[in-house]
């Protein structure tokens, strides 16, 4: 079991469920981000435990835990690199995965591309925004705000340089007015899940993902932080430090394999209570989400290949 780093927020930082202006950075339409206001992280040692060696019963699922590892291969020739490729051709199997393994209805509509050496080398997607680092901080995409707010933002037709073009027609949307309101009604539920995977021959070595239990996570540990982009406000939820956190990988990841994240889901007992409680205070779940980050793996060779993966978003309607 490797013990690795990670980033949290510090114990001095005021828990907060919603925005208070306190936490936040600027990101500029080619990926890039400015650098912030109110960050201070605190490195903390974990184990990581090996998810691929769990029985059965212990498994993680996406539903219950926020995460799960399926074997699902690309089907075609996709050039990653190229954002009409990913949004044409990748994006469908993606909404597809998800919709098998949920239930529910699914629509991709993001994604990043991520490399380390691909980011100091300055790469560009072709058509797209520049390859982004992985993401050293243990952290939440969305939050009780900004989920809600994202669903809504997706009755809009994208313009500019937005991630949907390729995807959907002039002056298309990606749901409807009444998507979103059976969504977001009483008897409505949906959910957000990354669809994230290797997308290099060799297995993943270098910067491996670790998922956080959703169900071990408790509103105290939540800071929200700001995204300020040109034509929206999003937010994530950093995480603080907690001996409670139990964190899993899956090592040597092909890309043949999908691991599913779960960013927000409206089920779960911290969303529906607004922040209240913690998903771990009503039994199985579904949790809210699943902090996840990379991190540096101690058992990794200093000539292993340098990790590319792709994390497409896709929303998930269940009314």
């Amino acid at each position: 079991m490797p013990v690795g780093e990670f980033k949290f927020m510090s114990q001095q930082t005021q828990s907060s469920l919603y925005r208070n202006e306190s936490v936040m950075i600027q990101r500029y339409p080619d990926g890039d981000n400015s650098a912030g206001k109110g960050v201070d992280l605190q490195a903390h040692e974990l184990s990581v435990s090996n998810a691929r060696v769990l029985t059965d019963e212990a498994r993680p699922t996406c539903d219950r835990n926020g995460f799960e590892l399926v074997t699902q291969p690309v089907s075609g020739s996709i050039d990653f690199l190229d954002h009409r490729q990913v949004t044409g051709r990748y994006y469908p199997q993606c909404a597809t995965l998800v919709e098998r393994l949920t239930g529910g209805r699914a629509y991709a509509f993001d994604h990043n591309i991520r490399s380390a050496g691909g980011k100091n080398n300055k790469e560009r997607i072709k058509g797209g925004q520049n390859v982004q680092g992985p993401a050293h901080v243990v952290h939440g995409d969305y939050t009780l705000w900004g989920a809600p707010e994202r669903l809504r933002q997706l009755t809009e037709p994208p313009a500019g340089n937005d991630t949907l073009r390729g995807v959907l027609s002039e002056g298309a949307s990606l749901l409807t007015q009444a998507d979103v309101e059976r969504a977001l009604g009483e008897a409505g539920r949906y959910a957000i899940i990354n669809v994230w995977r290797n997308i290099d021959d060799q297995p993943v070595a270098t910067h491996p993902m670790a998922l956080c239990d959703g169900l071990t996570v408790a509103p105290q540990d939540l800071v929200v932080f700001e995204i300020h982009y040109p034509n929206r406000i999003g937010e994530n939820y950093f995480a603080k430090y907690s001996a409670a956190h139990q964190m899993y990988y899956y090592p040597a990841m092909t890309a043949d394999e999908a691991l599913l994240i779960k960013q927000w889901d409206s089920a779960g007992a911290l969303a529906r209570s607004a922040g209240e409680q913690g998903d771990g205070q009503v039994g199985d779940g579904p949790c809210t989400f699943s902090f996840h980050s990379a991190f540096v793996d101690p058992d990794t060779p200093d000539d292993a290949p340098d990790r590319w993966s792709i994390e497409v978003r896709c929303v998930v309607l269940y009314a």
